[in-house]
């Protein structure tokens, strides 16, 4: 039976009752993944391939006050960490925000944020096998994107088939190629900047005040700016999920939210600095979708095969969220099925893990990428706006849910308050109003405006599903 907040069992009672379940209360999930296997995917999670491509339409609608904005965005994403980490702390679950929004706000409002969540990932694993494929196809001209698609999904099908272990050792290895590739990046723009890199001169703030200044495109450019950098984020709630099949799922979740500030300041924010202080913002390269501003960059400073190098790195980034996206997916569709929420045969456990939601998120993935070539301006692009928006629903759940359950923590199982979210409950309302000032710049926008219609909509399907079913469970209680 699916539990509301006035329904449910003390959280010191319920933590018992499902220990060994993932919080979730279905079959026992493996604990296969290590303290390396988390802290790396906790580093690598925030560098994407929306870092290091999708970065350069921001640059050019916001100029050097791209930095500002990442800055901004980033504090908004260090407050959801922080919050996701109070909760994930205290009842560590492989359906993370979903099943802290069940407890805390209804059954509705996990089935909800859990679903979306899952569309989301499977339509993210969709477009990131695209993108794979796009770059091997430039590199073999001779073959076709399915052929690539294909084997990315087959191999990444196989890595979440079997033990979880595997899953953390490829993206073990994938976040430190990544972690490599920007340290590197970073040195190299800081060499330049103060003129020790051979062949170049100190830029000085030649380029963050000239060329129109720090804010180019006024304030407007900024706006456009925020809104890119804000869905760059997206993805770091998946450690959260990940936490709950490690040996110590406490201490897992604690050290990735205390080292997101750090992370965030320097992958993101340092980064944008580095690239609008080296270079002109108004570079044609760092906009092009073929090179990005990295590329861009090291162009820029005469590195030897820079593109060559940044678009292995970005393949990688590619491949990692596939085998991310199709974990996490399956994670949280696992959790919804074993709360009741979902197909009840889906939620078989063997050898530790959910092959059966493995091999329902992988299929969606399938037919998403097959839309993507029979209708790529129409169903695929469809799916693609319905979940455009979904990172703010979670965001915004995750956020309703804290301020609940944090009030019943303090009076129930205040021992369990390992992680706190800074000056309660004062920035969990900033945070709040970050989302729904997001929201509205959306609305400004036609095409975001799409998405986020798109997106609003499918959550009201979504959540009169689920309050259906919430008012059904109450009824057959009776």
């Amino acid at each position: 039976m699916n539990r509301t907040p006035s329904s449910a069992a003390p959280l010191s009672r319920q933590a018992d009752a499902v220990q060994g379940a993932g919080q979730d209360g279905g079959p026992a999930l493996s604990n296969g993944l290590k303290q390396r296997h988390l802290s790396m995917i906790a580093l690598g999670g925030v560098i994407g391939a929306g870092l290091f491509v999708g970065s350069g339409a921001g640059i050019a609608a916001a100029g050097p006050s791209i930095v500002l904005a990442y800055a901004i965005s980033g504090a908004l994403v260090m407050l959801i960490m922080r919050m996701l980490g109070e909760m994930a702390a205290a009842n560590p679950a492989s359906g993370s925000f979903s099943v802290h929004a069940e407890r805390s706000i209804g059954s509705w409002a996990g089935f909800t944020v859990g679903w979306m969540f899952t569309a989301l990932l499977c339509v993210a694993v969709a477009a990131e096998a695209l993108g794979a494929a796009g770059i091997m196809v430039h590199w073999f001209p001779g073959t076709q994107p399915w052929m690539w698609v294909l084997l990315f999904m087959v191999i990444f099908t196989g890595t979440n088939l079997a033990a979880v272990g595997n899953f953390g050792e490829f993206e073990f290895w994938f976040a430190a190629l990544k972690v490599a590739a920007i340290g590197i990046f970073l040195v190299l723009g800081l060499l330049a900047i103060f003129g020790l890199l051979p062949g170049t001169h100190a830029a000085g703030t030649s380029h963050l005040t000239g060329d129109g200044g720090f804010l180019p495109n006024g304030v407007d450019g900024l706006m456009v700016g925020l809104l890119a950098s804000v869905f760059a984020y997206g993805g770091l709630e998946t450690v959260t999920i990940a936490a709950a099949e490690s040996k110590d799922p406490v201490r897992g979740v604690a050290s990735a939210v205390r080292t997101a500030m750090w992370r965030i300041a320097l992958f993101y924010v340092g980064s944008m600095a580095v690239i609008v202080t080296v270079i002109k913002w108004s570079t044609p390269a760092i906009a092009d979708p073929e090179s990005g501003p990295y590329i861009a960059v090291l162009d820029h400073l005469k590195i030897p095969a820079a593109g060559q190098i940044m678009n292995v790195v970005i393949l990688v980034a590619l491949l990692s969220a596939v085998n991310a996206n199709i974990y996490g997916s399956s994670r949280m569709a696992y959790s919804l099925i074993s709360r009741g929420q979902g197909p009840a045969f889906l939620g078989k456990v063997s050898g530790g893990v959910p092959r059966r939601a493995v091999l329902m998120c992988v299929s969606f993935g399938f037919l998403a990428v097959l839309f993507s070539f029979l209708w790529p301006d129409t169903l695929f692009k469809w799916l693609l706006n319905m979940v455009g928006a979904a990172v703010l629903v979670v965001w915004g759940f995750i956020a309703a849910a804290q301020l609940r359950m944090r009030r019943r923590l303090e009076r129930e199982a205040p021992e369990k308050l390992v992680v706190k979210m800074w000056a309660f409950p004062v920035l969990t309302w900033v945070a709040l109003a970050g989302i729904v000032a997001v929201l509205l710049l959306m609305l400004r926008d036609e095409n975001q405006r799409i998405q986020l219609l798109f997106t609003g909509g499918f959550g009201v399907v979504l959540a009169v599903i689920g309050l259906i079913r919430q008012k059904a469970v109450a009824k057959s209680a009776e």
